[in-house]
């Protein structure tokens, strides 16, 4: 199966609302959460994923490690919550939705890899 054929497979998006938000670019999203998508996968539209080094090994690490960042610091907000510290319900709660998604998106990442690269080592030479 290729690529593009693996992307066709994939079910539809279930409880989407297609109506843009207000101050919505393209696609309905902010243009602040672009930025944040954008800052998550390492790239800014373009064809290159590199770090300051170059390598795309270092992209990795570097999203691994902020990824790893959002889950302590949700993990925090929880405790101090627990403790009674001065943290709201709703930034514990924020900050955990945070640290899922990212968790989630690195997941797909991941496993979008890996199945380019079986499909590389399916290839007949």
């Amino acid at each position: 199966m290729n690529t593009l054929a693996s992307i066709r497979s994939l079910p539809p998006l279930a409880n989407t609302v297609a109506m843009p938000r207000e101050g919505a670019g393209l696609g309905g999203i902010r243009p602040a959460e672009l930025r944040e998508l954008t800052h998550l996968t390492g790239s800014a539209g373009s064809t290159q994923a590199k770090s300051a080094d170059g390598s795309f090994s270092s992209v990795l690490g570097k999203m691994v490690s902020e990824v790893n960042a959002k889950q302590g610091a949700a993990g925090q907000a929880v405790a101090d919550l627990q403790a009674g510290k001065p943290v709201t319900l709703h930034q514990a709660m924020i900050s955990m939705e945070e640290a899922s998604v990212s968790f989630q998106l690195m997941a797909e990442v991941r496993n979008r890899l890996l199945e380019s690269y079986q499909e590389l080592m399916r290839m007949q030479v």
